[in-house]
């Protein structure tokens, strides 16, 4: 029997999840913590995932010690320690600032169609991947990457298409991340051993 289902989510002990929606076969990996998430059908993330804020789309693939959509603290104001949003946890007479908290879960970041976020990587709030998009390890991604692009470094910058974009155009239009479960079990054996050109000439329509 398959370790993953379409109608539950794998999701490994010492996670916190929060208003997150899982679509089918997601996993996710050991001491994650998602919140405010939707994770698209096939996606997971492996261990102590740091995910908030954040739209994911299908087959994604994210690395351990990653991070997606992390928040941030005022630097307009004299201090941009959290007692001034998290202020009930200082003095029974205040409240938490809910418009801060509110702003925070409105900058969502973007997360493409078979992606790749390297191990400890961080996407900031706001920032869109590409469908096919591949970011290296260690990379800080604070702009939008392009479809089938990889980028490297801090702050993340091009490094080379990770398919041409004839053919990076061709898959976005294929979209197989769309077709059913069965359709992908009956093309694996060509998903496995053919080139992504070779693949599209026998799977376009």
């Amino acid at each position: 029997m398959p370790r993953l289902s379409a109608n539950t989510p794998f999701v490994h002990p010492d996670c916190e999840v929060s208003d997150s929606i899982f679509g089918a076969y997601v996993e996710i990996g050991k001491g994650s913590r998602v919140a405010n998430t939707i994770f698209g059908d096939y996606s997971y993330c492996d261990r102590y995932a740091d995910i908030a804020n954040a739209r994911i789309g299908k087959f994604a693939n994210i690395a351990a010690f990653s991070r997606i959509g992390a928040t941030d603290h005022p630097l307009h104001t004299a201090a941009c320690h959290h007692f001034l949003y998290r202020s009930d946890d200082y003095w029974d007479d205040a409240r938490r600032d809910e418009a801060f908290f509110a702003r925070r879960r409105s900058r969502t970041a973007h997360i493409g169609h078979d992606t790749w976020i390297g191990a400890g990587a961080m996407i900031k709030p706001e920032v869109t991947l590409g469908d096919g998009a591949v970011v290296a390890a260690g990379a800080v991604v604070t702009k939008d990457v392009a479809p089938y692009t990889i980028v490297a470094g801090t702050p993340a910058t091009p490094l080379r298409p990770r398919q041409p974009p004839a053919i990076a155009d061709r898959l976005i239009a294929l979209a197989w991340w769309d077709w059913s479960h069965d359709a992908l079990r009956a093309a694996l054996a060509d998903f496995r051993t053919l080139s992504a050109e070779a693949f599209l000439d026998k799977y376009e329509r």
